[in-house]
């Protein structure tokens, strides 16, 4: 299984209800896959570097996961049919330097994510 980070920029026009109904339905795929998610980074909401479907901000979320190959393309063809998702990019970590990055930065979304808890 290869080290991967989704970013995903959901529609700034939900209410918070509804954008944690889309970061879930998004984990919910990516156990469809059976992809481990090792850690998420809620960014929250931000300002875009230009306007994407006339949308000046967005609201940003990491997923970062264990997966096969397969697996990528079931998860991005699911965050290319949903209208709620403005923009999305995955990354693949594979050299051993990048293996590294990708550790710390899951331990550092999880070390966040236990002091909002």
């Amino acid at each position: 299984m290869n080290c991967y980070e989704t970013l995903f920029v959901v529609k700034p026009t939900l209410t918070e209800e509804e954008i944690a109904a889309q970061i879930a339905k998004v984990k919910e795929v990516l156990t469809k896959v059976e992809a481990e998610l090792l850690a998420t980074d809620d960014m929250g909401m931000r300002k875009l570097a230009y306007p994407v479907e006339k949308n000046e901000r967005g609201y940003y979320t990491v997923l970062f996961y264990k997966a096969n190959g397969e697996a990528i393309a079931e998860i991005e063809r699911n965050l290319k049919i949903n209208e709620e998702i403005i923009k999305f990019l995955t990354v693949k970590y594979s050299k051993n330097k990048e293996i590294a990055q990708f550790d710390k930065l899951v331990a550092a979304a999880n070390k966040s994510e236990s002091k909002e808890a």
